[in-house]
């Protein structure tokens, strides 16, 4: 059995505490209601379960599995046999798959602690794929090779957001929820942790490492954008002009400079890595919020404009912006987004399932596929990361799962 952070702990207490499914004079579905109000609620809202695509009661067990150990018991059976009655099988967020010629593979690992939320994994230079457990405050890592996964706790506030590796195979993480960003050595399974200088730098969020070896970090709520001297500790901290911004995803070109997506407003931000100073690009509808964004080898700029069910694209030298819609519907939120072999991949995080996309910038073309959650369709992806063989690592982290995705050979 896996350990399970202290609210997941809490609801198996308060499992143990309520009447078995027999004792109950209503019947397990009136029992099962009751305890999704309270334990379930424990971790998320009621609302994430009204917007699933529901599902039958085997496949609400395999969901129940990936939060909280409760196999065999009569607390599970009340829950699954009110969830199936109440919330069954719907279209309402139905996805549109788009056919196409290109063929991919996909390759799930469940990982060990429940209920953390495994998100942001990446490929580190030896091979292994990183990932941080965000709501059990932990950093895992996977031998693709053997599946053989190890997990290292961190301070129990640092709730990290995504992890990233260094030019010396550390790797860093993101302290979302203490304002901190940390090092973890592999080998000698040492952290170091630095502190945000600024008291309204309250959360990092998704970061880069530059080609000088200086980090670049985003944080979304705080509305700035940082940036870390590892050898001396150093951090300057730049904030946006446009109040509200919510800066999100960043990237760096090939000239170093750093380019932000806003999730608060309709902007694409430009960071000079010198001067330290910020030029915004507005995207033509006001209503744009943009996750995350991408730079292809031409130097052409491909966000997700999420708000809007759009992918979109900016060229930085003539402020020109083009947008083609997602293939499900303008609800669909495209969310992570990556360029492999002048191929545009992103997901479609509106819908159920969870669509993997691929855009043809020379055809126009799209093609998308149903992202497994092994025999449901039930989480999200919200970054991707691109391996040195030019395939993809992502997520769904509401079912806890790292997943490979090998990518048809370019053109």
């Amino acid at each position: 059995m896996s350990k399970l952070p202290i609210k997941f702990l809490f609801a198996t207490i308060f499992c143990s505490l309520v009447p078995a499914t027999g004792q109950s004079a209503d019947g397990p579905a009136v029992a099962g209601k009751a305890l999704v109000e309270e334990v379930c609620t424990a971790c998320h809202r009621v609302r994430n379960i009204e917007r699933s695509s529901g599902y039958t009661k085997h496949d609400w067990q395999q969901l129940i599995a990936t939060m909280i150990d409760l196999k065999g018991s009569d607390e599970l059976k009340a829950i699954t046999a009110y969830l199936a009655k109440t919330y069954p099988p719907n279209n309402k967020r139905k996805a549109k798959a788009v056919p196409g010629n290109a063929k991919i593979k996909f390759k799930e690992w469940v990982v060990p602690t429940l209920g953390q939320r495994s998100r942001d994994p990446i490929e580190a230079p030896d091979g292994m794929i990183w990932w941080a457990g965000q709501w059990a405050s932990l950093i895992g890592r996977i031998d693709p090779q053997t599946g053989d996964m190890k997990e290292w706790p961190l301070e129990a506030d640092a709730k990290p957001h995504s992890v990233f590796h260094d030019h010396q195979g550390n790797i860093w993480y993101t302290g979302n929820k203490n304002g901190t960003l940390g090092r973890f050595d592999p080998k000698s399974e040492k952290i170091t942790v630095f502190k945000m200088p600024d008291p309204e730098a309250k959360d990092p969020h998704t970061a880069v490492v530059g080609r000088d070896g200086l980090i670049w970090f985003t944080m979304q709520q705080s509305n700035r954008v940082g940036r870390l001297d590892p050898k001396t500790g150093d951090i300057k901290i730049i904030v946006l002009p446009t109040q509200g911004s919510r800066p999100y995803g960043i990237k760096l070109d090939e000239e170093g400079a750093v380019w932000v997506a806003c999730n608060g407003s309709n902007r694409i931000v430009r960071i000079d890595p010198k001067t330290l100073q910020p030029f915004e690009y507005e995207i033509p509808d006001s209503k744009t919020r943009i996750r995350r964004l991408d730079i292809s080898e031409d130097g052409q700029i491909w966000y997700v404009n999420s708000s809007r069910g759009r992918l979109g694209r900016l060229d930085p030298e003539t402020g020109e912006v083009k947008e083609w819609p997602s293939p499900s519907d303008p609800k669909s939120h495209p969310y992570a987004i990556a360029i492999v072999d002048g191929i545009v991949w992103y997901n479609e995080s509106g819908v159920r399932p969870d669509m993997l996309v691929r855009f043809d910038p020379r055809s126009e073309a799209f093609q998308s596929w149903p992202i497994p959650s092994g025999g449901i369709y039930a989480g999200i992806l919200r970054h991707l990361d691109v391996t040195r063989d030019s395939n993809l690592v992502i997520h769904q982290s509401a079912t806890n799962r790292i997943i490979h995705v090998t990518l048809p050979p370019a053109d």
